[in-house]
């Protein structure tokens, strides 16, 4: 299953066919105020050596935000402390205005994550596991079964719904993993190179979903090695190395910033790596 959900949570009240409040729930400590989906602050991690240096990064609500970096550039990490699944050494985490370190459960409430290593239940069917994951947010079966079975349908899985995970390809499970972190209508999706290992037809189901979602209203955070699908996609491209982000702004403002209107971001993103690689 997800990495997410082994507890019971409090439903929150859109999933209970109500309109979502924007007044703050009852025992949850509430950050600055504004736009913001996403604001990070200061985060930072440190293994056997640092991984995420003192990271600043603000991401605005409706928006699709591109995390892009070599291998061991502090990517995955970075994501991981977001999500909760991993205690930063220093720094906060605002997610729509939530203390994310001090209250993890109100923050997952609003938030889906999906790794680039799909963990699914490979004896349950796409359709079980979906109703599976949505009891487990509270969600009645008579109300999951036509949430999952729409997004099941929009991953073009709706001919492998009652079939066993066990006997899926890379892309099929990682398309299941994905319907499942959104069974719950989270407002924040994360995603930690979501397209790896992909075919070309699974990748443009998991790029219309996510398309979609951003029209409704949804913010997504993606991390990808494939630059064309953050150059086409994403309304920002945040460029990390070494555990910090050395560029940042939308592919127009990243080429304004080093002076060459028709760079690629490919160009864009050699030079700006090596440039920090030998600071």
């Amino acid at each position: 299953m997800t990495e997410f959900a082994a507890a019971r949570f409090t439903v929150p009240k859109h999933l209970r066919g109500m309109v979502a409040s924007d007044a703050k729930p009852q025992g949850v400590a509430v950050m600055k105020r504004d736009d913001s989906a996403l604001e990070v602050m200061g985060l930072t991690k440190c293994f056997d050596r640092l991984a995420v240096d003192n990271l600043d990064l603000t991401i605005h609500a409706g928006e699709f935000y591109a995390l892009v970096g070599p291998n061991g550039a502090g990517k995955t990490t970075t994501l991981r402390m977001v999500a909760g699944l991993l205690r930063p050494d220093a720094g906060s985490v605002s997610i729509f205005g939530i203390d994310a370190l001090q209250n993890p459960v109100a923050a997952k409430q609003v938030m889906a994550w999906v790794s680039d290593e799909p963990m699914i239940y490979d004896k349950l069917t796409p359709l079980e596991y979906l109703e599976f994951v949505a009891g487990l947010w509270g969600i009645a079966p008579s109300a999951s079964e036509p949430v999952a079975t729409e997004l099941l349908n929009s991953l073009g899985l709706e001919l492998h719904r009652h079939e066993r995970c066990e006997g899926f390809s890379k892309g099929m499970r990682q398309k299941v993993a994905l319907a499942g972190a959104l069974v719950h209508d989270p407002r924040l999706i994360i995603l930690d190179e979501p397209l790896t290992g992909l075919d070309a037809v699974s990748a443009r189901h998991v790029k219309g979903l996510l398309s979609e979602r951003v029209r409704a209203g949804c913010t997504v955070i993606m991390t990808t090695h494939i630059l064309e699908v953050a150059e086409r996609m994403a309304d920002r491209i945040g460029v990390i190395a070494a555990g910090r982000l050395v560029a940042e702004g939308t592919l127009t403002e990243l080429r304004q910033q080093n002076g060459h209107a028709d760079t690629s971001l490919e160009d864009l993103f050699i030079a700006l790596v090596t440039l920090q690689e030998a600071a």
